[in-house]
């Protein structure tokens, strides 16, 4: 956390409480930097709020408050009324301009907090079936979770990221039975892709491979007999390349889990043998059911149909007692727009299994259109015209992906413009913010090897004053971005961050001969400055340059 931040909040909730008689806390206050200098550096509404606890009117409950605060304590020139309320607090300028040596001496762990106290998360995410390539939704995930990771190891939490392989279901079946066809026109056999098949060109490419290293070996085989070995080929295939991608998308796994391998292990029996130990089932018109309507949901669902074969419900149900058997504190499951209605029952099962419902959280990641000169690319992974994760890496990069999912709330849906993603100007906000951080490192360059700093009391300008305050407010935005789930938060502040410097770069002469003590100063706000845009680039998958 933000030192300066932690000790405003515990020296404004003792003083609430002390001139407002009531328990107050750290956490019941919020702190925001003031946009205006002329309404000092921080400002708390915390009296409008605890004033019609006391009895008072918000200005009377500001006015005690005021009146017993400490400025003193927490190195502040002076505590100021505003409007309705508001209270504002002017800092000393060296308390501000200490953040400068905290951050040279902690370069990458700068922003690092233990905000989450080792909670042990697991955090599911992208999860696609490995039956083609991943689309634009898919990488809006990948890029959301991989941020939130990220963002919660920074702040504090053990984090584990964790892909579901679903490579027992029917899905899987029929790319097994695409990839056959495809296998036996490659031999120069007729056969048509199956109703429910999929018709991508991942899957010619994966046939010609087969075709290459087997020859018509499987073409003489019936298709009942040939089909298993090219469910194993395809699954293999499209696994590998579904790695491959994400890994250049800068996304990795602690673990991949197998639906077949809950099957293998049984896991499903004993999901099944639990709910009914703890009288959750019951059978009706042959089919076995799960009392989901106890718990939230608007009707019971079926676990194992009259056939005797189990619904999709049942192997993920098994996956989620696996997980909490694990040990894991908090369950955080990163779902697509068509899942949203998965949820409640989801839920439901986790409180069938005795869990309370808190212990799995899901978050519904909306859809993104792909807009390319002012029109909309359709994408389906079966008619084979996608627009694949693939595709976005090699049109804008990385890091302008990346940034763009990242930069939206995810439960709002997006328009991702491939022509500005791919502008090098300012325009595009990955560059401008990448831009920010090779001007950092082209001042430190320019500066060559400079004598440190014993003090910064020079760093005094309102420009100069603003980045001090960003730079203090880093690791409370990581933290907050990480508690929320909201990776959005940190593409913010890195855009409020680049336009402060590039504001302060554009008006200020930081290295000049003239005046060495002074540069000094300016050259180790700068480094200062490039150490925490490369840590918040970071928080979001994104590189940060040196030259651009």
């Amino acid at each position: 956390m933000s030192r300066i931040e932690d000790q405003l909040k515990e020296e404004f909730a003792r003083a609430a409480a002390a001139a407002l008689e009531l328990p107050v806390t750290a956490g019941d206050i919020e702190l925001s930097l003031s946009r205006d200098k002329a309404h000092g550096d921080y400002a708390t509404n915390c009296a409008m709020k605890l004033a019609k606890r006391a009895g008072l009117k918000p200005r009377e409950a500001a006015e005690k408050i005021a009146a017993v605060f400490a400025a003193d304590s927490v190195n502040a020139e002076k505590l100021e009324i505003a409007g309705p309320g508001f209270l504002n607090v002017f800092m000393k300028h060296d308390s501000l301009q200490s953040v400068i040596p905290l951050v040279l001496a902690k370069k990458d762990e700068y922003g690092n907090s233990e905000a989450g106290n080792h909670e042990k998360v697991l955090v599911e995410y992208v999860s696609a079936n490995p039956t083609g390539d991943l689309h634009p939704g898919h990488a809006r995930g990948a890029a959301i979770g991989n941020s939130l990771c990220r963002l919660m190891k920074r702040a504090g939490y053990d984090v584990t990221a964790e892909y579901y392989v679903n490579d027992a279901g029917n899905q899987i079946g029929n790319m097994a039975k695409s990839l056959q066809a495809r296998y036996l026109q490659a031999c120069g056999i007729d056969a048509e892709i199956p109703e429910d098949g999929y018709h991508g060109e991942d899957l010619v490419k994966i046939a010609a491979v087969l075709k290459e290293e087997v020859g018509e070996k499987y073409a003489a085989m019936t298709k009942e007999e040939s089909l298993p070995y090219f469910r194993a080929y395809g699954l293999k295939a499209e696994l590998a390349k579904l790695k491959a991608d994400l890994e250049e998308f800068r996304v990795t796994f602690d673990i991949w889990t197998s639906e077949q391998s809950l099957y293998d292990r049984g896991m499903v029996e004993k999901t099944l043998k639990t709910l009914a130990e703890q009288g959750r089932t019951y059978e009706k018109d042959g089919a076995l059911w799960l009392r989901t309507t106890e718990f939230g949901d608007d009707k019971d669902r079926v676990l194992v149909k009259s056939d005797g074969s189990y619904t999709y419900f049942t192997p993920d149900i098994a996956y989620h007692l696996d997980k909490l058997d694990r040990g894991y504190d908090q369950l955080i499951n990163l779902f697509g727009a068509d899942h949203h209605g998965y949820v409640p029952r989801l839920k439901a099962a986790i409180q069938a299994m005795g869990w309370p419902a808190s212990k799995l959280e899901v978050d519904i990641i909306q859809m993104a259109r792909m807009i390319k000169d002012g029109e909309e690319f359709k994408m389906s992974k079966r008619s084979g015209k996608a627009v694949a994760l693939r595709d976005l890496i090699d049109e804008a990069g990385v890091d302008a992906v990346r940034y763009f999912f990242a930069s939206r709330a995810a439960d709002t849906q997006m328009d991702f413009d491939l022509d500005m993603a791919t502008k090098r100007s300012n325009e595009n906000p990955v560059y401008y913010a990448q831009y920010a951080h090779a001007r950092m490192c082209s001042v430190m360059e320019k500066a060559g090897e400079t004598a440190g700093c014993e003090k910064y009391d020079l760093i005094t300008t309102d420009k100069e004053l603003t980045l001090l305050k960003l730079m203090n407010e880093f690791p409370q935005v990581i933290a907050d971005a990480a508690a929320s789930r909201m990776p959005h938060k940190m593409v913010n502040y890195i855009a409020r961050f680049a336009q402060a410097f590039h504001s302060y770069y554009n008006e200020s002469k930081i290295v000049d001969p003239a005046n060495p003590e002074l540069s000094a100063q300016r050259i180790a706000l700068v480094q200062a400055c490039g150490i925490t845009l490369k840590n918040a680039l970071d928080c979001i998958g994104v590189s940060a340059p040196e030259h651009m």
